[in-house]
């Protein structure tokens, strides 16, 4: 699947019929139109399923069934608490939240994992108690329709959260469509237990039962460590590394890319900075307006908010560059992880001064200091004269693409 919504199909008809400019995604309120159109959908099919499901459970006795309905219970409750969150995280900045309100999704996706959790738990002392004093479950042909139903309505609602939460980058829709899968399981084993009891005599409603609470609460642990992660501060994927250092050295004149951090506030709302190495040699007018088209296209393009710094480099010094050569060479002989950037000389009458940065990725297994005496023994070793001054920088990212400096 690409995470487009399909130019054909049901699932393109009601997103035509219900949501204006459905093609339109990085817009705000597009996306508000097609949150608020799954959370509808959601609400409704679990409060059918739940009623369903909760009275076939008691007229055949099945504490899986009954589970199972509070299972759909709690479901339509995160349908009403993703249909609010939808609400909200559209809203605009303000003097308060400068940066949007797009992270309230992943508060509410951990809303929506508590309560799965408690649900999960409350569903296995039911079961446990049920294996302790099993009772009598009876299979009805209305039981079997509407556990099968049950099954290919939570599959409907899998792919229609999975396919709008690629599409509009939602995490919250993506938590949506990984619960409604297991639900689908759970459901599964739910009609697996009635009907092995009903023709075996065999009682493993209540086994069952705990089968389908710990796949709720499995459920409910992923979803949360997912969203802690993402609330915490979730490293970049490598896909957004790579379209903004891509995006960035695709310009004429740019000659290499570091420092860049990501922040991510919520979908469509992504801030970054990096540093962008230069000529120093061309006008500065120019390559300051170079990378205000840099930071503008981006904008426009991805929706990107990005600062960029830009740093002036030595392109056309013999001395300089067989220099850099050498550093480079050295630092990567030390750990194939880091690399140079900000690379100049200070010329003086009795000695000169190399001046450089190191990035160092958070993987790397030399301390700063080791890295930094290690470097300056190297160095020393070529040239006695040279002053070494080396900034460590730690990467929150990954080691940057570079150009080849001419």
């Amino acid at each position: 699947m690409d995470g487009k919504i399909p130019e054909k199909g049901f699932l393109c008809f009601i997103t035509r019929l219900f949501i204006k400019n459905h093609d339109g995604v990085t817009n705000r309120n597009v996306r508000k139109q097609y949150g608020t159109f799954a959370g509808m959908a959601g609400i409704a099919v679990n409060l059918l399923l739940f009623i369903f499901k909760f009275i076939a459970g008691i007229l055949s006795g099945s504490i899986a069934v009954v589970s199972d309905a509070f299972n759909n219970l709690s479901d339509a409750a995160s349908s009403v608490i993703s249909f609010i969150s939808f609400k909200i995280s559209s809203k605009p900045a303000d003097r308060e939240h400068p940066f949007g309100h797009a992270r309230i999704e992943y508060i509410s996706s951990s809303l929506v994992a508590v309560i799965i959790l408690f649900i999960g738990i409350e569903l296995l002392k039911n079961s446990i108690g049920k294996i302790i004093n099993p009772g009598t479950v009876v299979l009805s042909t209305l039981t079997v329709i509407i556990l099968g139903l049950s099954i290919v309505l939570k599959l409907w609602l899998y792919f229609l959260n999975k396919r709008i939460g690629k599409y509009i980058n939602s995490y919250l829709m993506h938590a949506t469509a990984a619960d409604n899968l297991s639900d689908v399981f759970a459901t599964s084993a739910v009609l697996v237990s009635v009907a092995t009891e009903q023709f075996t005599g065999i009682g493993i409603d209540g086994y069952m039962g705990v089968i389908v609470s710990g796949v709720i609460m499995l459920s409910g642990i992923k979803i949360l460590k997912e969203m802690m992660d993402s609330i915490i501060g979730r490293a970049p994927s490598k896909e957004i590394i790579s379209l903004i250092e891509n995006y960035i050295l695709k310009y004429d004149g740019v000659l290499g890319i570091h420092d860049l951090v990501v922040h991510d506030y919520g979908p469509l709302h992504c801030f970054a900075s990096a540093h962008v190495e230069v000529d120093a040699n061309e006008d500065l007018l120019k390559s300051h307006d170079l990378i205000d088209h840099i930071e503008r296209d981006i904008s426009i393009d991805h929706g990107i908010h990005l600062v960029i710094h830009l740093d002036p480099i030595v392109t056309d010094d013999p001395y300089v560059n067989e220099l850099r050569e050498k550093t480079e060479r050295i630092v990567k002989e030390i750990d194939a992880s880091l690399s140079v950037h900000d690379f100049r000389i200070i010329k003086g009458s009795t000695h000169n001064n190399l001046i450089f940065d190191v990035l160092m990725p958070y993987y790397c297994k030399l301390s700063e200091k080791e890295i930094e005496e290690r470097i300056i023994e190297k160095i020393s070793e070529i040239d006695k004269t040279l002053f070494v001054v080396v900034t460590i920088d730690k990467s929150f990212v990954s080691t940057p693409n570079q150009k080849a400096v001419k």
